[in-house]
């Protein structure tokens, strides 16, 4: 369909609307074109209308990034970056971070589905999240509580995976519980690399399916990553994925960074690794490091503000 600049100046030379150059008739006046400002107000009423839609589907990216998990917050004894990146306009996979009763809760989840309807369902999810932690203290119990509201709300909830932390900022005492999400990986100073893998089925399965809980400890410039299956699902033009061994070796790679450097190192990798392959998934990705006893960072300087909350 010929654009409503096109059909005006169509209009000024005598042509009819997709014509080959019809010339104006002998008198010079042009040739009358039946319904053309019709189908000109029709033109500008649907770009109208898209323009109307791209700049709501921002606004709504947008409102949904800043109600995931902070991009970057430090406090004395800990820093922590996160990133989610949608295929399309809103995404299904969330970030969210909580403050329990002085205590870190952390969460990270995949919404089944890509896009508008996946994104909706976000702010649901998590609010059934929160109102689960604020009854039941551990992230096992939490789960329990979340999947059985889900499963019962008669709403026909998508499925969900979520891995779902706690953790005590003095001693660095970790406790979690994985629902059917890949297993965050625990990084040691040292460069060994532990799956955290204990806690039970995707939620909205089975109302009221048992997760146990997983106990652990970050020590200091010990690194918590956790991602979506995107990452470890991209794949370059061979159709070979990322894969959870080369995403392990990655961060290990990279762990003496600072949580910020660190998680922009796992996406080049991931960008070098796709080539031109376009991505076909939502990926979030999150670094949680604990500082030295110093309160000093890998290749950083003194905390920029040692009083900073969760979320900040």
């Amino acid at each position: 369909m010929a654009s409503v600049t096109e059909i005006r100046e169509q209009s000024r030379q005598g042509k009819a609307p997709g014509s080959l150059g019809a010339a104006a008739p002998p008198c010079g006046r042009p040739l009358p074109v039946p319904g053309l400002e019709d189908r000109i107000h029709r033109i500008s009423g649907v770009e109208r209308e898209n323009h109307d839609l791209r700049g709501a589907l921002y606004e709504a990216a947008q409102v949904q990034r800043k109600l995931c998990g902070p991009r970057y917050f430090r406090t004395a004894s800990y820093e922590f970056a996160s990133e989610i990146f949608p295929v399309r306009h809103l995404s299904g996979d969330f970030i969210a971070v909580l403050e329990v009763e002085d205590d870190l809760v952390f969460a990270i989840g995949d919404i089944a589905g890509k896009g508008l309807a996946a994104g909706m369902w976000f702010t649901h999810v998590v609010g059934i999240l929160r109102r689960a932690l604020s009854s039941h203290g551990d992230p096992a119990s939490a789960l329990t509580a979340a999947d059985r509201d889900l499963s019962l709300s008669g709403l026909d909830a998508p499925l969900t995976t979520v891995f779902l932390a706690r953790l005590s900022p003095a001693s660095g005492e970790l406790t979690y519980s994985n629902a059917g999400h890949p297993p965050a990986l625990l990084v040691r100073a040292g460069g060994e690399v532990e799956p955290l893998m204990a806690g039970g089925p995707v939620l909205g399965v089975l109302a009221g399916a048992p997760f146990v809980n997983g106990r652990t400890r970050l020590a200091p410039k010990d690194t918590l990553v956790a991602y979506s299956d995107g990452i470890a699902e991209w794949r370059d033009e061979s159709e070979t994925e990322f894969g959870s061994e080369r995403l392990a070796s990655a961060v290990r790679s990279f762990s003496a960074l600072h949580s910020g450097a660190m998680l922009f190192s796992i996406l080049a990798a991931l960008e070098t690794f796709g080539g031109s392959r376009h991505r076909e998934d939502d990926i979030a990705l999150a670094v949680l490091r604990r500082l030295d006893s110093s309160g000093m960072g890998p290749e950083d300087g003194p905390p920029r503000n040692g009083t900073e909350r969760y979320g900040a």
